[in-house]
């Protein structure tokens, strides 16, 4: 970071950018004095405990008073309920203490009061997602912008460095690329164009089987077995990996071996032809 932001003579336009689970860079930024942008792909994966407000006005109930009635395009109260109220916890306390900041984000080290002479505006909330998808309550903070869906660039899109690669050449001379794709793909891409009608619903779990919270993977699968069985809908299921869960696919297509309706190919599983399974 002192690489970064230590040679340059003006600041003014820097800033660093962080998700919900990188506070660390609120810190840092907070230490060289640049803005700090937050950028997420969801809404706040978590909420205060229902203490933190009455331990928060008991603790620092100077600056908690300081929040309530600040305006709104400053770091307000509602700015610190919908996500920085982890900046607040004594986790963030040796960090501090180890960049030279004071214990408490916008407090003096010294005295303890807050910064009012250097108030901070309200940090730029970015969201990846769209109005259609997720409301957007009056009561969230003022500076929260949501900006529609983010997509990545076509190399991206894939689990293996040899599509990403290829993907790139081919989209340069306009050619046909299903022909040069791995065996995974190929198959993921026939079953996003097998109907234009009836557009996949994605369902990913990234870290959530992980960290414990899929217990049950094969009620899961049955969970959408049941829907598949009284709809039209398809499902790309994407298990991050997740063995449990890629245990009971490939459980479950070992016991629909006999239909014609199962596919199996490297690292993809087309069950009942409307839900297409991979690990990525």
């Amino acid at each position: 970071m002192d690489r970064i932001f230590g040679d340059s003579p003006s600041l003014e336009d820097d800033f660093v950018v962080i998700n919900f689970f990188a506070l660390e860079g609120w810190n840092l930024a907070e230490l060289f004095h640049v803005r700090c942008v937050v950028a997420a792909p969801y809404v706040v994966p978590y909420s205060a405990p229902c203490s933190f407000e009455r331990r928060f006005k008991k603790d620092i109930p100077i600056l908690y008073k300081y929040l309530q009635r600040v305006p709104t395009h400053r770091v307000c109260w509602k700015d610190v309920t919908h996500w920085m109220w982890p900046l607040f916890t004594e986790d963030w306390g040796s960090w501090r203490s180890k960049l030279h900041l004071s214990p408490c984000p916008f407090t003096d080290p010294i005295t303890g009061l807050p910064t009012t002479h250097d108030w901070a505006p309200s940090p730029l909330l970015l969201y990846g997602f769209s109005k259609e998808v997720v409301e957007c309550p009056g009561y969230w903070p003022s500076n929260v912008r949501v900006c529609g869906f983010w997509f990545v660039h076509m190399e991206w899109q894939f689990s293996c460095n040899e599509c990403g690669e290829r993907s790139v050449l081919f989209s340069k001379r306009h050619l046909d690329l299903k022909d040069e794709l791995c065996s995974t793909h190929v198959e993921l891409q026939r079953f996003l164009m097998g109907s234009t009608s009836n557009t996949p619903i994605f369902i990913g779990f990234s870290s959530i089987g992980s960290m414990g919270f899929l217990r049950n993977s094969r009620a899961f699968l049955q969970v959408l077995e049941a829907v598949m069985e009284v709809t039209s809908y398809r499902f790309i299921l994407f298990t991050a990996g997740y063995e449990p869960l890629d245990s009971a696919i490939h459980e479950l297509s070992r016991e629909l071996y006999c239909s014609d309706r199962n596919i199996c190919c490297e690292d993809g599983v087309l069950l009942r032809d409307n839900l297409f399974c991979f690990s990525g």
